[in-house]
């Protein structure tokens, strides 16, 4: 597992029966992870002293139970970049602090590319992979469906002073701008994507991301220039292990343009027990391997 574990502003407390306690810039707050079988003792009494604690419903979604009186958003920190912090109503706060891992790794290979490099990021979110490769360098198109959750990217990269960097901003179905990219022709250096488990095509019809997959993935290949730097796939589907995701990568990319594939999972330290709570999973294809 590749731990997320350079964040300041941001910890695990502690763990068990289904939530975790989090500190975001010292706001704590309680909500529930399906991958915290564990019914282990309760090691702190801040669990009590939680700001706000989310309840879920049996009918689906919860609300937030307030201790006290909170800002309707605040910021936090990680290293050069700021995020808007705003807890909704399905439980997310509008950032996933385990992908800090993968905004580094960005970072790192844009940043030794030796060339301009062009990126598309696909199913964005609030864009913490936007502003890491911008900030590296990178000329970005941030593409989501959601249009509120577009407005809060470009928040966070006026937080983070980036908004001078060439980020294009795009609110459409990722699906549909990528089949006009590729007749448009413009091609991309690098391609990102953290699409749902659940989702529409098209058609209207449902899909899941473990029927999907293959084709999104070959699809978005069709995107990439002719010299492409990396290609990273996120998946929060517990059906789709990091060894499946990097079988399909490398099928797809290693045949037309060489390089390495690999994959784990991603996951944050739990500050009580110093070992690592398992978050998500990343494969990344990389040039050269």
């Amino acid at each position: 597992m590749r731990v997320a574990d350079k964040w300041q502003e941001y910890k695990i407390i502690d763990t068990s029966s289904g939530d975790k306690l989090e500190s975001w810039g010292g706001v704590t707050l309680v909500r529930p992870d399906p991958q915290i079988i564990w019914k282990t003792p309760k090691k702190t009494d801040m669990w009590e002293k939680a700001d706000a604690v989310y309840h879920r419903s049996s009918k689906g979604g919860g609300e937030w139970e307030y201790k006290r009186k909170l800002p309707e958003s605040w910021q936090i920190s990680y290293g050069d970049l700021r995020f808007v912090i705003r807890p909704t109503g399905f439980k997310h706060t509008g950032l996933f602090p385990e992908q800090a891992v993968n905004w580094d790794l960005m970072a790192g290979l844009i940043k030794n590319a030796g060339r301009p490099i062009k990126v598309l990021n696909l199913f964005a979110y609030t864009g913490g992979a936007t502003l890491a490769c911008a900030n590296a360098g990178a000329a970005v198109s941030h593409v989501d469906a959601s249009k509120g959750m577009v407005a809060l990217a470009r928040e966070n990269a006026a937080a983070s002073s980036l908004t001078d960097k060439p980020i294009r901003w795009l609110v459409d179905d990722c699906e549909k701008f990528v089949r006009r990219e590729i007749r448009r022709g413009n091609f991309y250096d690098a391609v990102v994507m953290d699409p749902p488990s659940y989702g529409r095509g098209p058609g209207g019809e449902v899909w899941k991301l473990e029927d999907s997959v293959f084709d999104l993935v070959s699809l978005c290949a069709g995107v990439l220039s002719d010299k492409p730097l990396f290609f990273l796939l996120n998946s929060y589907t517990t059906g789709l292990s990091p060894s499946v995701m990097a079988y399909i990568l490398s099928s797809v990319l290693t045949p037309r343009f060489g390089g390495g594939t690999s994959a784990d999972e991603i996951g944050l330290t739990v500050e009580s027990s110093k070992m690592p709570l398992p978050c998500g999973s990343t494969a990344i294809w990389r040039a050269e391997g």
